[in-house]
């Protein structure tokens, strides 16, 4: 068989515990029998970043950054727990993909996969909604202090013109935490237009929610940048007949809840992390959700958007074949071959990517899937689900796609 040819590398960021053994799996049988595959390969495994104390993660960004565009298999942010686990850790590092987004700035969108043997748990909904979340800033970006004693907290800012703002956050009695978050105009202003041209381009409406009336200044700011940087949209928007509006977070969760689905919800960064894994849930699936960064200039990095599987990581290590579902996997690197080919003018290599989705999906309709998605199929499905480890649901992809 000729091999699909690739022009310029796509930047290959590698993980941990069972995820690792499936991103091995899938291109040794869903992608090189059929892609010349051009990667340039970071290894974003826990004990690499560890041993490169995280400068491999700053390096991965950058590449991504300098070919446009990246694919990632899910990491492992370590905790406590983590901790105890590594021992051989010199610090509790933070998480990979709060540093690349940093780096990277822009938008995360995830859209759940919808499967016509999968009922979403909310009734009403009968298209997917797409989550827009803020990738920079706010929490993941804070500063954490713990006191012990009683004292002031001040919040102080020194301008470089010699200017300076002072403001007392609380007069502490007993021991206390802090947390200082920012945001910047500049990464708002990516984010909203990021969000408007990702509406036009799907032709759906656009929802965007914070909480201005608690937090009248931080969230207030999000609000405005996102009114003014409306105003040059609206005749584009009006043109299309789709709509963009704000509202408050808790009123958008119960719209959410009582829509048909079929939109863009905008979020602040840790509120699109909340209410991603919640929309993705209620369709149906983590590990069957498209996740996708775009940054303002351009870089496209595809994820999947669900953790490293732990669970079964233990049981592989002890020789068992498990049911891990590798859906999300599959579509992050089929997102990045796809806009790879777009790119590159590459249109065999955009149809392979087309494929390589079909083929999973068609697997998944003739009944062949992972242990977590038959216990999700309807009862009325036409084909009783048939369950298989993750190594036979590969390999009938495989088949399927060759």
């Amino acid at each position: 068989m000729l091999k699909i040819g690739m022009s310029t590398p796509i930047v290959e960021m590698d993980g941990d515990e069972m995820t690792r053994v499936l991103w091995k799996l899938i291109k040794e049988e869903l992608i090189e029998p059929f892609v010349d595959l051009k990667s340039e390969y970071y290894d974003l495994g826990l004990i690499n970043r560890n041993e490169t104390r995280d400068r491999v993660t700053v390096e991965a960004a950058n590449a991504a950054r300098k070919y446009g565009v990246a694919v990632k298999c899910a990491t492992i942010t370590p905790n406590k727990q983590r901790m105890k686990e590594y021992p051989q850790l010199t610090e509790m590092w933070k998480s990979p993909n709060a540093t690349i987004r940093s780096i990277l700035d822009g938008t995360v969108f995830r859209t759940p996969i919808m499967t016509s043997f999968i009922q979403p748990t909310v009734r009403t909904w009968e298209s997917p909604i797409t989550i827009a979340r803020h990738a920079y800033g706010d929490v993941y970006k804070a500063a954490e202090l713990v006191t012990d004693e009683p004292g002031e907290c001040f919040l102080l800012f020194k301008g470089i013109s010699g200017e300076t703002k002072q403001l007392s956050v609380h007069n502490a009695k007993k021991g206390t935490i802090w947390l200082a978050q920012h945001n910047t105009d500049e990464s708002i202003q990516s984010f909203a237009r990021s969000c408007f041209e990702y509406a036009i381009a799907l032709k759906q409406d656009l929802w965007f929610s914070a909480k201005d009336t608690i937090s009248k200044k931080y969230d207030g700011r999000f609000k405005d940048i996102f009114d003014s940087e409306f105003e040059s949209y609206k005749e584009r928007f009006d043109a299309l007949g789709i709509e963009y509006f704000y509202t408050l977070i808790d009123d958008a969760v119960a719209r959410v809840v009582r829509s048909k689905g079929g939109f863009i919800w905008a979020c602040k960064n840790y509120d699109g992390d909340v209410m991603s894994d919640m929309v993705s849930s209620a369709f149906g699936s983590l590990a069957m959700m498209t996740s996708v960064l775009v940054s303002p200039d351009g870089t496209y990095e595809y994820e999947a958007a669900h953790g490293t599987v732990t669970r079964h990581y233990y049981k592989y290590l002890k020789g068992e074949r498990t049911s891990t579902n590798p859906i999300a996997t599959i579509f992050a690197w089929s997102g990045a071959l796809s806009k790879r080919g777009e790119l590159d003018n590459l249109p065999e290599l955009v149809d392979f990517a087309g494929k390589l989705e079909k083929a999973s999906l068609d697997t998944l309709s003739d009944g062949t899937m992972t242990a977590d998605l038959a216990m999700l199929a309807v009862s009325d499905a036409p084909i009783a689900p048939r369950t298989v480890d993750s190594w036979e649901f590969i390999g009938s992809i495989a088949d399927r796609l060759k």
